[in-house]
């Protein structure tokens, strides 16, 4: 068993739905209070609102990712709510889908701003309070499209989840003297609002591929997070976990039919 999170303050951002929605909830189950951080403060409000009628602790906050001036009111916010700043999850991120030869730069700077600047604004922004827990945790979203896979049109969105990661190896060694571990999940295909929406048959065909049979919930990745958010975890800083039911493992659709 991990040891609690309870009493801890956490801040996630792009938790209003999906993955960071998941992520959330997980932390609020463990009886950590956790900051929901959308651009969308209803969306946010909502969420935050689910948690508490759950029995766990949550506020709500709208900041921009890529407004530095956003983000410092949203970490004085989580300070002052909830007493500090101890986890960190970097979730924020967009994927727009546009193949590369109709990609338009202000495209590509849109997603390289949103999810690999903004996790480096995200982060400065918390640093100070990261320091004063002592203990602090980083935990990126990452994926396993741009590090391991790659999909047509998500040249930009690969980029910066491969960005995401060469940035935390550099970064893991910088805060290891204040003792804050900066760590990423990978996720692999994940079921969330968007993909619901595709239609039964488009997902039995995307869970075909993956040894598990099935796509993932967004509570997996939320307890991978959750791991490294944990004491168990303070000796492992700068890796990767991936959370893709072993996806990226065979080499053809052949050969998951040997299995």
């Amino acid at each position: 068993m991990l040891t609690s999170v309870e009493g801890r303050s956490v801040v996630v951002t792009g938790s209003s739905k999906g993955i960071g929605k998941g992520i959330a909830k997980v932390f609020a189950k463990q009886g950590a209070k956790v900051l929901i951080v959308a651009r969308g403060l209803d969306d946010a409000e909502a969420t935050a609102d689910e948690i508490r009628s759950e029995g766990g602790t949550a506020a709500a906050f709208s900041a921009d990712v890529t407004n530095s001036d956003s983000l410092d009111a949203m970490a004085s916010a989580a300070a002052e709510r909830h007493g500090g700043i101890d986890i960190l999850c970097c979730n924020a991120g967009i994927f727009p889908q546009n193949h590369l030869e109709n990609m338009s730069s202000d495209e590509w700077d849109l997603v390289l701003g949103t999810n690999l600047k903004g996790t480096f604004l995200t982060i400065k922004s918390c640093l100070p309070n990261l320091k004063e827990s002592g203990s602090g945790r980083i935990i990126i979203t990452s994926s396993i499209t741009g590090p391991i896979t790659g999909y047509p049109g998500w040249t930009h969105y690969g980029a910066s989840k491969s960005g995401q990661l060469g940035f935390m190896k550099t970064a893991c060694m910088e805060f290891a003297k204040y003792g804050i571990t900066v760590n990423a999940v990978m996720p692999g295909n994940i079921i969330t609002e968007g993909l619901e929406g595709l239609g039964a048959d488009y997902l039995q065909t995307m869970a075909a591929s993956i040894p598990l049979k099935r796509l993932g919930s967004v509570e997996d990745i939320g307890n991978a997070a959750l791991f490294f958010a944990s004491d168990e975890a303070a000796y492992i800083t700068g890796q990767t976990i991936v959370v893709d039911g072993g996806q990226t493992i065979p080499e053809s659709i052949e050969a998951l039919e040997e299995a």
